[in-house]
């Protein structure tokens, strides 16, 4: 039995898989309501939790927009540029 061999392709396949997995988890944490019962620093809290969440899920998805194009130009040229820019997309404009 022969152990795969490790390729940055394969990798980056299987991190864009886990990173939609995670954002999907986010986006379905950010949708619970808030508990109504909860008033003050903790809904405060709670509601900054929520917020945190978004972000980060907003994030993930620009992050894995430039593993994207990353994977495409390990799929068309072989390699990577070393000067390429990953974060011009769409996700990248919207982040701000």
């Amino acid at each position: 039995m022969s152990k795969k061999k490790f390729t940055t392709l394969e990798a980056s396949k299987r991190l864009m898989n886990s990173m939609a997995i995670a954002i999907d988890n986010m986006i379905e944490e950010v949708k619970k309501p808030v508990d109504q019962e909860i008033t003050g620093s903790a809904r405060k809290a709670e509601l900054q939790s929520i917020k945190q969440t978004a972000v980060d899920a907003k994030e993930l998805i620009i992050e894995r927009q430039r593993l994207e194009q990353m994977i495409k130009d390990l799929e068309t040229k072989g390699g990577i540029e070393e000067a390429k820019d990953y974060g011009g997309g769409f996700a990248e404009r919207f982040s701000k």
